[in-house]
This record gives C-alpha cells, sequence and structure tokens, in this order.
C-alpha cells in the first residue's frame, strides 16, 4: 500500500456526529469504545487490496449512545494516517477534521474523542476525514432517545442500518495522487456498496450481498447513511414504499416515498412496513447526476427476505428515478419539512443579523506539469481554500499569528450572470486560508449559488459544529429582491448538509450559538480536495459557558 505519510489519522474522526456537548449530569451513562486503525486484505468484486479500516472491519462499528450519554472513543492509529461525525457544542477538539480542529493522529499514537450528548437524537455517522480515507474508514452513530420518550412516529418492531458507500479496486490514495499530477479527477469508483457489499449484480459477489429478513405485518425502520465519496444516490425496494421519519438526526414531517435521494454526508430515516406478499426484494441504490459528467452508474443491491422464502427465489428490482431526474430531486427537497411541534420547534431565526452570499465555481489553474498544462480547482467566492500546517482551531485559540486571515468576503468580488451560458473564462481565482469572522450568537442567512463556470453542478454542503434551516431553494440565480419574500420560515428542514440544485441556489439560516473555528465544505471528496472549502471562526459569548473549551491533554500536534 502507497505511503499515506505519517499523518493518517489525523482527522479520521470528523465526527459527523454533530452531537451538541452540553455539561455531563451525573444520571448519564459513560460509554467507551476502542477504535483500532488498522491496515486489512479485503476482497470485493474478484480483487483483493489492502484498506484502512476500524477495528478490522468495513464499514467500521456502529456507535449505539443515548441522548445523555457521555462518550469516550479511543482511537489508537497502527496505519499511517484522522476522524469526524456529531454537532460538537463548545468542543471543537473533538471535530476531528485534519487541521481544521486538530493535526493528525500520528502512526502509533492515540486520542480520546470526548463528548456528551445533548439535544440531539438519531441517525449520524463518523468517518476519516483527511486524503479519502473515508473511502473505507466510516460507520454509524445511532442515538437513541432518552429512556421513556417514545419516537414522535409508531415504536418499530426493529431497526437496520443500511451505509451506502463507494468501491474502488486499485489504491484510492495512489488514484488521487495520479489525478492530482495530471491535474484531471482521478478515476470514477467500480461499485457503489451497501453495508460495504455491492450486491449479486456484480462479479464474485454473491456472497457480498447483504440480506435482512423481515416477517410479515411488521414494521422496520431503516437508518440509511451516504457514506458515499462523490455519488448523490437514489435509494428504493421493490414493491414496498418508505415513510421518512428523520434527516440529519432531526424529525421532519412523515411522508411517503417510492424512492428516497441521499447526498454524501447526508442520513435518512424511513418507515417500511413489511406488507407485500412473502418474497425477496432488492433494496437498490443507483448515482443521481443531472449534468453530463461521468459518474459510478452501476446499481448495489441488498435483499430484503421475508421469512421463510428460499433463497432460490429470484429477487425483483425496484423502479429507481432515471440517474438525471431533475424533477425528482427537487419534489423530493421540497417534501422535506421539520416536524415543528411543541415537543420539536422549528426554532428558525426570523431576522438576519448578517447576510452572506457565496458562489461555488470551478475553474483552472496553470500546472506546467500536468496533462494540458492547466489542473482543476475549485472555489467559493472565487477563493480556492488552502489548507494550513497548523490547525485553525489551535491558532485561534492560542491566537497564534500568521496561520489565516480573516477577511473571507460576504460576497463575490465580482457579480456576474452566474448560471448563464457557460463560462470557460478563468476570474483570476486566488489562493488563501481565509476564515469569516461571526459574532457569538448572531444570526447568518447564507446563499449558496451554483455558477455555470465550466460547468454546472449539485452540490452537497456540511457546516461542522451547526444544523440550520433549509429556508429557500431555486433554479437559476438567486434575486435578492424577489425570492426571500418565498422563503419557509415556519416549518423548514433542518439538517447539517444540503444539496445546492444544479445551476441553482440554496438559503440557509443558523444561530451563531457554538463558538470555535468551523469547517464548511462540498461533501464531494473531488471537490473538496480542489480547494471547495472554508472555515467560520465563531467568537466567544460573553458568558462563562459561552467560550470554546480548552483543548485535552492529549491533542495530537502538527
Amino acid at each position: 500500500m502507497a505511503s499515506r505519510g505519517s499523518s493518517f489519522f489525523s482527522g479520521l474522526f470528523s465526527f459527523v456526529l454533530c452531537v451538541f456537548l452540553g455539561m455531563f449530569s451525573a444520571e448519564a451513562a459513560i460509554k467507551k469504545y476502542q477504535f483500532d486503525i488498522q491496515v486489512k486484505n479485503v476482497s470485493r468484486l474478484c480483487h483483493a487490496k489492502p484498506i484502512v479500516t476500524v477495528n478490522g472491519g468495513f464499514p467500521g462499528p456502529t456507535i449505539y449512545v443515548r441522548e445523555g450519554d457521555r462518550v469516550l472513543i479511543n482511537v489508537t492509529n497502527h496505519a499511517q494516517y484522522n476522524m469526524h461525525g456529531l454537532k460538537q457544542y463548545r468542543n471543537g477538539w473533538a471535530d476531528g477534521p485534519a487541521y481544521i480542529t486538530q493535526c493528525p493522529i500520528k502512526t502509533g499514537s492515540s486520542y480520546t474523542y470526548d463528548f456528551n450528548v445533548t439535544g440531539q437524537r438519531g441517525t449520524l455517522w463518523w468517518h476519516a476525514h483527511i486524503h479519502w480515507l473515508r473511502a473505507t474508514v466510516y460507520g454509524a452513530i445511532v442515538i437513541m432517545p432518552k429512556p421513556g420518550t417514545p419516537f414522535p412516529f409508531p415504536q418499530p418492531n426493529r431497526e437496520e442500518v443500511l451505509l451506502l458507500g463507494e468501491w474502488w479496486h486499485s489504491d484510492v490514495e495512489a488514484l488521487v495522487k495520479q489525478g492530482n499530477k495530471m491535474g484531471l479527477p482521478p478515476n470514477m469508483s467500480d461499485a457503489h456498496t451497501i453495508n460495504g457489499k455491492p450486491g449479486p449484480l456484480f462479479p464474485c459477489s454473491e456472497k457480498h450481498t447483504f440480506a435482512m429478513e423481515v416477517e410479515s405485518g411488521k414494521t422496520y425502520l431503516l437508518r440509511i447513511i451516504n457514506a458515499a465519496l462523490n455519488d448523490e444516490l437514489f435509494f428504493a425496494i421493490a414493491g414496498h414504499n418508505m415513510t421518512v421519519v428523520e434527516v440529519d438526526a432531526v424529525y421532519t414531517k412523515p411522508f411517503t416515498t417510492q424512492a428516497i435521494l441521499i447526498a454524501p454526508g447526508q442520513t435518512t430515516n424511513v418507515v417500511v412496513q413489511a406488507n407485500q406478499a412473502p418474497g425477496r426484494y432488492f433494496m437498490a441504490t443507483r448515482s443521481f447526476m443531472d449534468v453530463p459528467i461521468p459518474v459510478d452508474n452501476k446499481t448495489a443491491t441488498a435483499i430484503l427476505q421475508y421469512k421463510g422464502v428460499p433463497n432460490s427465489v429470484l429477487p425483483s428490482l425496484p423502479q429507481l428515478p432515471a440517474p438525471n431526474d431533475t424533477d425528482f430531486s427537487l419534489s423530493y427537497a421540497g417534501n422535506l419539512k421539520s416536524l415543528n411541534t411543541p415537543l420539536f420547534p422549528a426554532k428558525v431565526p426570523q431576522n438576519v443579523d448578517r447576510k452572506l452570499f457565496y458562489t461555488i465555481g470551478l475553474g483552472k489553474d496553470s500546472c506546467p506539469t500536468c496533462l494540458n498544462g492547466t489542473k482543476l480547482l475549485a472555489s467559493l467566492n472565487n477563493i480556492s481554500f488552502v489548507m494550513p500546517e497548523t490547525a485553525l482551531l489551535q491558532a485561534h485559540y492560542f491566537n497564534l499569528k500568521g496561520v489565516f486571515k480573516t477577511d473571507f468576503p460576504d460576497k463575490p468580488p465580482k457579480p456576474f450572470n452566474y448560471t448563464g451560458a457557460p463560462l470557460t473564462a478563468n476570474l483570476g481565482t486566488s489562493h488563501g486560508t481565509r476564515l469569516s469572522k461571526i459574532a457569538f450568537n448572531s444570526t447568518v442567512e447564507l446563499v449558496l449559488q451554483d455558477t455555470n463556470l465550466l460547468t454546472v453542478e449539485s452540490h452537497p454542503f456540511h457546516l461542522h459544529g451547526y444544523n440550520f434551516f433549509v429556508v429557500g431553494t431555486g433554479i437559476g440565480n438567486f434575486d435578492p429582491a424577489k425570492d426571500p419574500a418565498k422563503f419557509n420560515l415556519v416549518d423548514p428542514v433542518e439538517r447539517n448538509t444540503v444539496g445546492v440544485p444544479t445551476g441553482g441556489w440554496t438559503a440557509i439560516r443558523f444561530r451563531a450559538d457554538n463558538p470555535g473555528v468551523w469547517f464548511m465544505h462540498c461533501h464531494l471528496e473531488l471537490h473538496t480536495g480542489w480547494g471547495l472549502k472554508m472555515a467560520f471562526v465563531v467568537e466567544d459569548g460573553p458568558g462563562p459557558d459561552q467560550s470554546v473549551l480548552p483543548p485535552p491533554k492529549d491533542l495530537p500536534q502538527c
């Protein structure tokens, strides 16, 4: 396996857990996990290769906790690599992205992620947050409600975690290096997977098929996570409808659908009733891409099997939306709404202190050693983010000079027709480690605008340390005079990762009540690597419990 350098595990734990770290209460349980990062030979699609795993598994272990628990995850890096997962309140030290909140965990070293789970319940996930390691280093986080607190929907008889992923025949890091060297995107994946398995439509995959047994008349909760690096995915079950009840660990108004769309970084909980003729039914996932960009369009499958039905019965395939079905994508997103009940209110900021407008652009940089003399880059407001060599949270906390500037612009340097005819002109994209400073407890509205620089494309954006409300979305250019009148400020969906539609815009609102340095990035690993990311510095508040907590003693050093 190609050497990854000694910082494998710096952000291994990008705890995509978005868990609020509240004060630890005496009644709460302490849950301890040991994560050993190790290289293991794994075989898929008639090929064996060494991959980075957690505790030897692919995907890694599921973390089961209850709201109110304190969680201690000791990560020991036996490989050569770093991790991320919950909304960490005042405790960015447990957030995980390499060089953002911590330095990588060096080979042979350990680091304990220590956090309390408060104010959140549902499905989240943890994954590596350095290089393309999350191709194999990821797993689920299941946060059960406090004892005696029911779900806001009928209690299912059983539940199952479904992790959707991607698989490459070759060493992923080597592919990325080769792509960067040539200035081109690396090869797309060779298969999608469900719980690490591609299913029987692929060669050598009969035994690499995930199956779940169901009983007629019973109800099942599926916790679905898109852990793919670069593909938005449709998911459906032959013959069965699904009722969406939660996204990104926030309950939603239930709605029934034949298929869901889930972007990298997102989670979706659905309720399924085993109410069809006993048989075997394929659960299937395939890419959504509504512009002519090559993606892995092969279908991964798992099996929903009624009890007592023999394995010789051939499963039927579900009708997935067409790979470029924009209409389904927009109507599905439009169906997602917050529950907004007295128990689960939607606290949408009604007034805004700070309005931000960020354009998403692709571009080219000169690269004399690359194939065409250029390499691809990506930018927000025409700035391609440069990763620092010292973690940003450490630089902020210890007031280290020269690591970053806080002059990230609130709007693009030059307005243009963002989604008009394709623009290939180089806008003179600048490179820098530039952050945006936000006052504590201020309300923020951020409009993310796709552009037709090189091409339009949908982008799933993830904000660490926060949930936000998706108050509006549209196709074309955002119109600040007309579009805000159509915003949903009553029950918009609340989440931590949102898709910006192809050639369109998305508006989000949040209250900046979590001090620290918080990474915002496109969850397509390809684009993040090209610079489609930035970070917010949220200032400390005046109160004793409104400032960044001191760093733990075992925090990795750069």
